[in-house]
């Protein structure tokens, strides 16, 4: 019984290595077809690509010697007249809700 044991065992790791060489194998096969799986990385937005750009032209131009231009982004400002609008709106979209619960 005891041989028989060994022998299983034996059996089950010639197994695992040849899965193993036959896993190494199509990795080689796929690589060489150019269809392996590749994993992407993360893509970046388009104002995170600005701003790394535009820093590494900052440094740069300090590098030069040049005048350095500053990085900071340009927030846009809304007006008084804009924002009021928006207060509004959404005041009233509360209020709407308000009285549809209300009324359910």
């Amino acid at each position: 019984m005891t041989n028989l044991t060994a022998l299983l065992q034996q059996l089950e790791h010639e197994r695992a290595r040849l899965a193993s060489q036959l896993e190494n194998l199509n990795r080689a096969v796929s690589a060489l077809n150019g269809t392996g799986s590749r994993q992407r990385g993360r893509t970046i937005s388009a104002a995170g690509r600005r701003k790394i750009a535009a820093a590494q032209r900052a440094r740069w131009a300090k590098a030069k010697g040049q005048k350095v231009v500053s990085i900071a982004s340009r927030r846009r400002k809304m007006s008084a007249a804009a924002i009021a609008r928006i207060r509004a709106a959404q005041k009233a979209r509360w209020a709407k809700w308000r009285k549809a619960r209300k009324s359910a």
